[in-house]
């Protein structure tokens, strides 16, 4: 039996995601431009800028001046055709991203979980204050992405487990999609940190990287062939626990302050080393950003038994510090991890600092409901 029929309809399907994409990357664009990029005729292209009219997907954005002629009108995605939600959950805050399909982030705010008890009420109430704040109705976000410390199970997509985040618990998942929609995602913090690095941040053009996420607590996004690596279980990435010499093993894991990894460079581990140097800071990012070359070389040998662990077993292509130790060493605590791991590896991977603007967990957390909203909108176009 021939199928052809349906094979028209698939060909403007693609075309139209095609276009759709293209000026999301590089519009606005004309008629003629589109054409030339996706290979359409001007004809074909005119009627794919019609269908695209017609659902409200693309609008007039402006005019370019030609020769003798008249101006030719430039086509863009219409930023208000769909929003999407990204949120991070911290034991004592809740941050909330909202963003149109465009990328622009219409509003961020930042809530206190006064019932921590119910991530369900506490989630919707910080949404639809969000949607209240930028003057947008809740049904309108295509898709949610909750950033949150702990394993996330790939699986089933629950948390599975969170040491200072009990109440997320297995089911809170379910109830969240029976509440705002079969369009919520929960994602570890650095997982999502990396995604913004990726997109934004130093790892743009870099498809094999790390991001060692150095703070409060130890973490570590893994990039592979431009995906992220979370393992079977979700656990890729626990570096706080990572074995270290000359540190005890953890004899309860349900305490993340008992990794050995996370002994040696932890926020009290550092605090310590700023007193053996004669540091002086309130916060450990001040002792970080105000300490001598001796206490920087201290902290990045260091950090740089767990980058060069992760090195000898991924060899990627990139190691990004990031977390509010490795923002405020910066790029020269960076040039000293990198240093350090040369040392002790065959492999020697360029370590930079993050470069991603604003939260990097709510800058992942929208990339990702990002791909998620447009796959869903431009996916059905005919």
């Amino acid at each position: 039996m021939s199928r052809s029929p349906g094979v028209p309809r698939l060909l403007r399907r693609l075309n139209d995601r095609a276009a759709l994409e293209l000026l999301l990357v590089d519009g606005p664009l004309t008629r003629a431009e589109l054409g030339e990029r996706t290979g359409l005729s001007k004809v074909t292209a005119g009627q794919l800028l019609a269908r695209l009219e017609e659902r409200g997907l693309v609008e007039v954005a402006g005019e370019r001046a030609g020769g003798r002629g008249p101006h030719a009108a430039l086509y863009g995605v219409v930023p208000s055709s769909a929003y999407v939600a990204g949120l991070e959950v911290l034991p004592d805050s809740l941050k909330v991203g909202v963003a149109d399909i465009t990328g622009r982030i219409v509003v961020e705010i930042t809530v206190n979980p006064a019932d921590g008890g119910d991530p369900v009420r506490t989630v919707h109430a910080a949404v639809q204050r969000a949607c209240d704040t930028a003057g947008i109705g809740l049904e309108r976000l295509k898709s949610f992405v909750i950033g949150t410390r702990g394993v996330v199970d790939p699986v089933s997509g629950d948390v599975r487990w969170s040491y200072d985040l009990p109440a997320w618990h297995v089911g809170v998942l379910a109830s969240l999609r029976r509440t705002l929609g079969a369009s919520v995602t929960i994602e570890n913090d650095v997982n999502l940190v990396a995604l913004a690095e990726h997109t934004y941040g130093a790892a743009v053009g870099h498809d094999d990287f790390v991001v060692i996420w150095a703070g409060v607590g130890q973490g570590l996004g893994v990039m592979l062939d431009g995906r992220l690596h979370r393992g079977i279980t979700g656990g890729a990435g626990e570096i706080g626990w990572l074995p270290v010499p000359g540190e005890p093993l953890p004899a309860d894991v349900s305490q993340p302050q008992s990794g050995s990894f996370q002994r040696l460079v932890g926020h009290d581990a550092l605090r310590g080393l700023a007193r053996e140097h004669g540091v002086q800071g309130v916060t450990v990012p001040d002792l970080v950003r105000g300490g001598g070359e001796d206490f920087l070389d201290a902290v990045a040998a260091r950090l740089a038994v767990g980058a060069a662990a992760i090195t000898v077993v991924l060899d990627p292509g990139l190691i990004v510090l990031s977390g509010d130790v490795g923002r405020a060493g910066g790029e020269r605590l960076a040039a000293k991890v990198q240093e350090a791991v040369a040392r002790v590896c065959p492999s020697r991977p360029p370590v930079v600092t993050t470069t991603v603007a604003g939260n990097p967990v709510l800058r992942g957390a929208l990339v990702a409901a990002l791909d998620q909203a447009r796959e869903q909108v431009f996916s059905d176009t005919v």
